[in-house]
């Protein structure tokens, strides 16, 4: 949006004309959850988004789930499995976070051109949705814990004193949120490393000793490829957190020759890059749980607050106590506002699809909450393994099914060499993306309740990326890509500028009457005019009539940034 963001918008007549309440209208507020997000607004440097986007991986879950992958089966085991996740999760979250930050889209927009059309990524905002509120009632779980450790704070109280005090930070989008990770990461990655430190001064023998550590493994320390399975499995639920990654890398600038390098590093180490700080604490999970199995017993040995509190006593125990519920409040606080600034993401996109409306990003942040706050009531927490193990087979078949589209099928020309994401060029329904993923979950999730044996259970998210990254192209080609473009790109605006750039030339909407930048408008027929791409995904009465004509095809037509 331009300069005319923030004027009252056009009161709403009989003629057709819309006008937003004050939430949806607002930038700070709205921060383009439904939309491109223009050069007028992406005016943070590469070092910024990307340290915004890292502090959002300050939760400590991988902690939890280290510990848990560790006491379940072995050091061993568990250390194949965490770096067999990894290293899936870096190179699937390559391609994401380049078209993300190149096409400054957030990842339902992406999904929606990757081959599963307009409405066929609905089913895939609720898939992110679900990933949201399940970790965001996890790390509050975790800062509950916390709270009734160190403060004596009954659960049920902590979980809604977590889920409350998220709230005033993500309202105001990412213009605080950026301000709030830039300041507090270094004081928590100074705070997450120190026990580690500690121990190996004071007790270096220690790491030598985790080697054999084999929790309630039946193997023991050594490796069991069931082990490696069901470990890598739950690890690899973390593979969505590329979408609220790139929900930050969306705000990069252009890439430029001047800054390219910069632009690079920036989408790199905070798009597929998170996996490895990701890992590390997932290993260092695994290691404190074994640290203080002894002590608390391997039922709270992948409590966060417990790894911490002794951690913390190894070099500073009058206040590890103190010292460890102000880490753990600070990580989850950093952490819970990413996730439900994402979750108030798809779900702004997910309702605006189906109903039509969008009274704006702040009322789905508190839908969100509300579904973890319920969760964790529930005891999510306990169900820890169990919970993430299945997502894992829905979540890897989504993400494969993308990344087989960017990765596959626009090199070999199967697929528009460009990411087009709004309604009023795109079919409902693409079977390349959307069948795909269906059929991948649904023989990884039957895989997952022993359809085909104990292996088929240990390995079925890679059954799901398997079967995913196949299925795409092979779709694409019986298909002949006829599914991705609905019509062409009809607007006499260049979606290009000179500087080869997507164009920043403000173009007004017919039925908003606001002015916005060019890759965000379409050509309508119905309203005999451009409009932009919300009030396109929000109109009920033109029933997709711009579609309703012969199809002309856009796939050899350049007309966005290649």
């Amino acid at each position: 949006m331009t300069e005319t963001v923030g004027k009252e918008a056009p009161p709403a007549v009989a003629d057709g004309k819309r006008a937003y309440n004050e939430w949806a209208k607002n930038d700070t507020l709205e921060d383009y959850s439904l939309r491109y997000a223009p050069k007028s607004f992406r005016r943070w440097t590469p070092y910024v988004v990307a340290t915004t986007a890292l502090g959002g991986i300050a939760y400590l879950a991988d902690f939890a789930i280290g510990g848990s992958i560790a006491v379940s089966n072995g050091f061993s085991s568990a250390l194949v499995a965490i770096l067999t996740a990894a290293v899936v999760i870096f190179l699937t979250g390559i391609p994401i976070s380049y078209y993300s930050a190149k096409y400054s889209i957030d990842m339902d927009l992406l999904t929606r051109g990757a081959g599963f059309g307009y409405l066929g990524s609905t089913l895939t905002s609720v898939i992110y949705a679900s990933f949201t509120f399940i970790f965001f009632a996890l790390e509050g779980s975790i800062m509950a814990q916390a709270l009734e450790l160190g403060l004596h704070i009954p659960l049920a109280v902590g979980y809604l004193i977590c889920s409350l005090v998220i709230l005033p930070l993500v309202v105001y989008g990412m213009t605080a949120l950026s301000t709030m990770q830039v300041w507090t990461q270094p004081v928590w990655l100074v705070l997450m490393v120190a026990p580690f430190v500690s121990i190996a001064i004071q007790e270096p023998g220690t790491f030598s000793e985790f080697t054999h550590f084999a929790g309630d493994s039946p193997t023991g320390s050594s490796i069991s490829m069931l082990g490696v399975g069901a470990g890598a499995g739950v690890a690899l639920s973390l593979i969505a957190q590329i979408g609220e990654q790139v929900d930050y890398l969306r705000f990069m600038p252009d890439k430029t020759p001047e800054n390219g390098r910069k632009w690079w590093a920036a989408v790199l180490s905070a798009g597929p890059g998170w996996v490895v700080l990701g890992a590390a604490k997932q290993i260092g999970g695994a290691f404190l749980a074994f640290y203080i199995a002894g002590s608390v017993g391997l039922g709270k040995a992948n409590e966060p607050i417990q790894q911490y509190v002794h951690g913390f006593g190894t070099f500073a125990a009058p206040v590890a106590l103190g010292l460890a519920t102000f880490f753990v409040i600070l990580s989850q606080v950093k952490i819970n506002s990413t996730n439900a600034y994402s979750g108030s993401l798809s779900w702004s996109n997910f309702f605006s699809r189906l109903t039509h409306r969008h009274p704006g990003r702040v009322v789905y942040i508190f839908l969100n909450v509300g579904i973890a706050l319920a969760l964790m009531e529930g005891g999510v927490f306990g169900f820890l393994n169990t919970v993430l193990g299945f997502y894992s087979n829905v979540a890897i078949a989504w993400i494969g099914a993308v990344v087989a589209d960017l990765v596959v099928n626009k090199p070999l020309g199967l697929s528009p060499s460009y990411i087009e994401f709004k309604r009023a060029h795109l079919y409902h329904f693409n079977p390349v993306g959307f069948g795909s993923m269906l059929i991948a979950s649904a023989v990884s999730i039957a895989a997952y309740f022993h359809a085909f044996g104990a292996y088929g259970k240990a390995y079925s998210p890679f059954i799901a990326l398997f079967l995913a990254m196949v299925l795409s192209p092979l779709f694409a080609v019986v298909t002949k890509g006829r599914y991705y473009i609905a019509r062409a790109d009809t607007l006499a605006e260049p979606l290009l500028g000179a500087d080869g750039l997507p164009s920043a030339a403000v173009l007004t909407c017919t039925v908003c009457a606001t002015g916005f930048e060019r890759p965000d408008m379409a050509d309508c027929p119905f309203h005999a005019g451009a409009v932009c791409s919300l009030c396109c995904s929000l109109e009920k009465d033109c029933h997709d009539s711009c579609k309703s004509g012969p199809v002309a095809l856009a796939m050899p037509v350049v007309r966005a940034a290649d």
